[in-house]
């Protein structure tokens, strides 16, 4: 006569804690920063795109019209920065519109190296007239977003890190339900089957 082992007792899945919704939950977050993540690289990038208006560039002496609010930032970039390091522009409006150092960036095309030269600061709503010159050579100029290259690698830095984030917190969620689970069931078990 052979021994069968006896089937171990089972545990309805309803009676362990915590509960199934764990799973759910910890897939939820993943998702959720995964795709906050590739929303805000996708949207960054193609800021970055356009960043710079090239088609519309103005010379040494050209007197540009450009109708600004506050809530929207705009610089003055550079093309290649010239054989001059001196550079100045000029910006007249309503209020007292200026100009200020931008912080250091740099905007690619084919095959051109823009470098941004002011951020633009106006106090109101309005048409500004902006003029630019510069010493020892001819440039080029644009008007364009603030944010570059650089800014973008601020960006993306984000953009990579909620995804990995959102992996780490699912797979912690999920894997500490299941040992609670499985510790929950083992307990149960012993109580009632001595």
């Amino acid at each position: 006569m052979s021994m069968q082992p006896f089937p171990s007792p089972r545990i309805p899945a309803n009676e362990l804690r915590p509960g199934r919704h764990w799973y759910a939950t910890a897939a939820a977050i993943s998702v959720v920063l995964i795709v906050l993540g590739m929303a805000i690289g996708v949207y960054r990038f193609k800021n970055v795109i356009d960043a710079v208006d090239t088609d519309n560039q103005f010379a040494d002496g050209d007197t540009v019209t450009l109708r600004l609010d506050p809530e929207h930032e705009k610089a003055i970039w550079i093309r290649d920065r010239g054989p001059s390091f001196r550079q100045a522009c000029d910006i007249t409006g309503p209020g007292d519109p200026g100009l200020t150092d931008p912080r250091i960036d740099v905007f690619l095309t084919r095959d051109e190296t823009w470098n941004p030269l002011y951020t633009i600061d106006v106090p109101r709503a309005g048409d500004y007239k902006v003029t630019c010159s510069s010493q020892g050579g001819p440039s080029r100029y644009a008007i364009g977003d603030p944010g570059g290259l650089v800014t973008l690698g601020g960006w993306l830095i984000l953009a990579i890190l909620l995804p990995v984030l959102g992996i780490g917190i699912g797979a912690t969620v999920a894997l500490v339900t299941a040992f609670r689970r499985r510790g929950h069931r083992k307990r149960l078990l012993a109580e009632r089957h001595g």
